[in-house]
């Protein structure tokens, strides 16, 4: 298990990212310490091979026990019970071991040499192993089978970091750091270079020895923090780190640049390099840009045959629009697979998927037996976004239930992979992807108004100045859709049930191709039949369709947004009516999840509620936005209300949230409202 750290993240500095490390491998040593005392007190036997025999007679000679440490075994432990005195060993190892984190996690030193902790995870299975090897010479197989199997399984399992971070920043932050060392070594800039003239250079460096820059090397804030990153992934034990991800990745210079800083900042054991192809454009050009890598010697070398690519479904939705993402990521993976057999690369692929439909989300076992053929081989990477972290791993039973739903959809792709699609399918997908891109940013990007139009019907101004997301919802402080990260760019609308990224330019597309030729309808209910990615598409959109509400929009539209934009408004819920009318012919349905009337029946239960939420949000907003706004609500003449002291100003009667800075109460409703929707909003399977 990899936890995905965001280097990019403001929050998320490298002294934060030391302390996580450190605090993750103390109570990892601490979990270890306290089953070790209970192995200790299983393990009495005297019984042992001769392999441990002659660990236990060495370590007895040579042990000396600090009795304040422990409760129980603190005082010399004979040699007639070897199997308690390998196990005392490890039991000191994993105190000095946790308490060395402690110490660097306070003070930044410690007084623990590091000889006396255990510094990997072999060392820790090695006296453990030669325990199980031992029982099972002796005939106690059945006790090796026990306790101490379960135990090698979860030091197996966890290691010495309990889970491994991996490091995410943008490539463009990368590009500022040597350009800083090129322009500080007087050879030009970084920045101005082509792409050949990067990877020539890149690469000189690499197969050379000569350091690049010393402390004398000017830095900003940001390459500092970026330097400061690496040089804490080279001070911490190298188990504590899983992959270095970057984002927005576009060429192989991206890939060698992080290699080449890993080397500066002296890791001894260099992270595997993952890029991240997020971007239309760059997903297109991923297979060309993984091609070139491959053909480079040293680089093929580095990786010895494995080779992690990561492709994003959050940003290429957000760039592109959902139908087109999802294809050009289906196609994307195809080629992919294509250029590692030709060099002989095992590839896993990465997927960044978010918990909402316009991210990639969806049902789990679906979304994986709808991937391409070729692309799982028994294995992949998801990321689990932290907004569905709790509800797929919060409870033990959630928790199994979501592992079994990954393993057994992975097994029935190997087992059962899906059929390549048609030529006519692929031809007409083409077509449409184009058609649904020009409708999604013809409306995105090219309508004068529509930002401003977004800001008021949503509320995504609101959600950026609360302290409710993981990370700012900007990456840059100005800009307009295209620097809006892609979680508030859906939550949003999800918040206003229109939910317009993720249908956004699929009835420009069916139109299209039914309106160039009738016949075209059929080949796309037979898409729908026979093509497990295309009717999953489908049925996703139409999930998404079921839970909108044009109506909740256009309240949202009367109340927030200004007279002048309201022709814009009621032209994206024709839009939104057209598109639900299209996908039904598509699926062949009379009705919403005529397919699914389970999901239909669970998403009919939460609609009234969730319906009082949105009316509750909105008049919120109002008020919010117009202070001077007031809603006339009847109080309901309960026995509570006649008794309350009409007389208090209402300042005083809600007193939620004090240092808002809104009126009271109105942050504190709009984020219980917010919060609501989405839990209604949540994807169901």
């Amino acid at each position: 298990m990899c936890f995905n750290f965001v280097a990019g993240n403001p929050r998320v500095t490298p002294e934060v990212t030391r302390d996580v490390c450190l605090l993750a491998r103390m109570m990892a040593a601490n979990l270890y310490f306290s089953q070790i005392e209970d192995l200790m007190f299983e393990l009495s036997m005297w019984r042992c091979n001769e392999e441990l025999r002659a660990r236990a007679d060495e370590l007895h000679s040579t042990s000396k026990r600090d009795a304040k440490h422990y409760i129980e075994f603190w005082k010399q432990i004979p040699p007639n019970e070897p199997y308690r005195v390998i196990l005392a060993d490890v039991r000191d190892k994993l105190y000095h071991t946790r308490e060395r984190a402690r110490q660097l996690l306070a003070n930044g030193i410690s007084d623990i040499p590091e000889d006396a902790t255990f510094t990997n995870v072999d060392e820790f299975l090695e006296p453990l192993e030669l325990c199980y090897r031992s029982l099972c010479a002796c005939g106690d197989r059945p006790i090796a089978d026990g306790s101490l199997l379960d135990f090698l399984r979860q030091v197996s399992t966890f290691g010495l970091a309990l889970v491994r971070l991996d490091i995410r920043q943008e490539s463009d932050r990368h590009t500022d750091v040597l350009d800083a060392i090129t322009r500080h070594l007087e050879i030009g800039s970084y920045k101005e270079w082509s792409e050949e003239r990067r990877q020539e250079w890149l690469l000189s460096e690499l197969s050379g020895k000569r350091p690049l820059f010393g402390p004398d090397l000017p830095k900003t804030e940001e390459i500092a923090d970026v330097l400061d990153t690496f040089n804490v992934i080279a001070e911490l034990p190298s188990d504590n780190f899983g992959a270095y991800i970057i984002s927005m990745a576009t060429a192989p210079s991206d890939v060698l640049a992080v290699e080449l800083l890993q080397r500066e900042c002296h890791v001894q054991n260099p992270l595997r390099v993952v890029p991240l192809f997020e971007k239309l454009a760059d997903l297109e050009a991923a297979p060309a840009a993984v091609a070139r890598l491959f053909s480079i010697d040293w680089y093929r070398n580095r990786i010895n045959g494995k080779q992690e690519v990561m492709i994003g479904y959050s940003d290429s939705g957000k760039d592109a629009g959902r139908l087109s993402a999802a294809w050009q990521l289906y196609k994307a993976q195809e080629e992919l697979v294509k250029v590692a057999k030709q060099f002989g690369v095992k590839l896993t692929m990465f997927h960044g998927r978010g918990g909402t439909v316009g991210r990639g989300g969806g049902p789990t076992h679906l979304a994986i037996l709808s991937q391409p053929p070729d692309t799982i081989h028994g294995s992949l990477r998801v990321t689990v976004q932290g907004e569905v972290i709790e509800q797929s791993f919060g409870e033990e039973h959630l928790c199994f239930r979501t592992l079994q739903r990954f393993t057994a959809a992975t097994l029935e792709h190997g087992m059962h992979p899906p059929g390549a699609p048609k030529p006519e399918w692929r031809a007409l997908m083409d077509e449409m992807a184009v058609i649904a891109t020009k409708e999604y940013r013809s409306v995105v990007f090219q309508e004068p108004r529509f930002v401003e139009y977004f800001r008021l019907a949503t509320p995504e101004l609101e959600y950026g100045r609360m302290n409710i997301g993981s990370r700012p919802s900007k990456r840059k402080v100005s800009g307009g859709i295209e620097s809006l990260r892609a979680i508030p760019w859906i939550f949003a609308w999800t918040q206003t049930r229109f939910h317009l990224p993720v249908w956004l330019g699929f009835g420009a597309a069916i139109k299209h191709a039914i309106g160039k030729d009738i016949r075209n309808l059929q080949t796309l209910n037979d898409m729908y039949k026979e093509w497990p990615f295309f009717r999953v598409t489908i049925d996703l959109i139409e999930m998404v369709l079921s839970k909108g509400d044009p109506e909740i929009a256009a309240l949202y539209d009367k109340l927030l947004v200004s007279e002048d934009l309201w022709p814009f408004g009621k032209q994206l819920g024709n839009n939104y009516e057209e598109t639900k009318n299209l996908i039904l012919q598509v699926a062949g349905h009379k009705e919403l999840l005529e397919g699914d009337p389970y999901l239909r029946q669970r998403l009919r239960l939460r609609d009234p509620y969730i319906t009082v939420l949105n009316v509750c949000q909105v008049y919120t907003l109002k008020q919010i936005r117009d202070p001077s706004y007031r809603v006339k609500v009847k109080p309901h003449l309960s026995k509570d209300v006649m008794e309350m002291d009409m007389s208090k100003p209402a300042a005083e009667l809600v007193k939620l949230n004090p240092k808002s800075e809104y009126a009271p109460g109105l942050e504190d409703t709009l984020i219980l409202t917010m919060k609501g929707i989405a839990a209604g909003m949540q994807n169901t399977g």
